[in-house]
């Protein structure tokens, strides 16, 4: 698989009402370590308690063992709790990882075996 060097990686949402927006919403702002020795390939995230999952922060991009990126979450909601989903390169021997953390509390966030 060709790796693709990550800078900053935001994910922007779509905001259904304009009065379900709160005037004071911020982005979430962390920084993602993969302390795994697998390609992590997709990263997902969305409010905890929701049903779906928001589109893929990488896109094309992936993170390598022991890379880190900027990740920034500007969906214009003000939740901090975030569901976080996981998924590796095909031939890694490790499965889909779910977490759920405070974002607005965390400064960085790595992912171990």
């Amino acid at each position: 698989m060709k790796s693709k060097v990550l800078g900053s990686i935001a994910l922007a949402v779509s905001v259904v009402s304009a009065s379900a927006m709160p005037s004071r919403a911020e982005d979430l702002k962390f920084q993602l370590t993969n302390g795994t020795n697998s390609v992590l390939t997709r990263f997902y995230s969305s409010p905890a308690g929701i049903d779906n999952w928001e589109e893929d922060v990488f896109g094309e991009n992936v993170l390598n063992p022991g890379e880190t990126a900027n990740i920034t979450i500007a969906d214009g909601r003000t939740v901090c709790k975030y569901d976080m989903r996981f998924e590796f390169d095909e031939d890694s021997d490790l499965e889909t990882t779910e977490d759920t953390q405070d974002l607005c509390a965390l400064g960085s966030y790595t992912i171990h075996e």
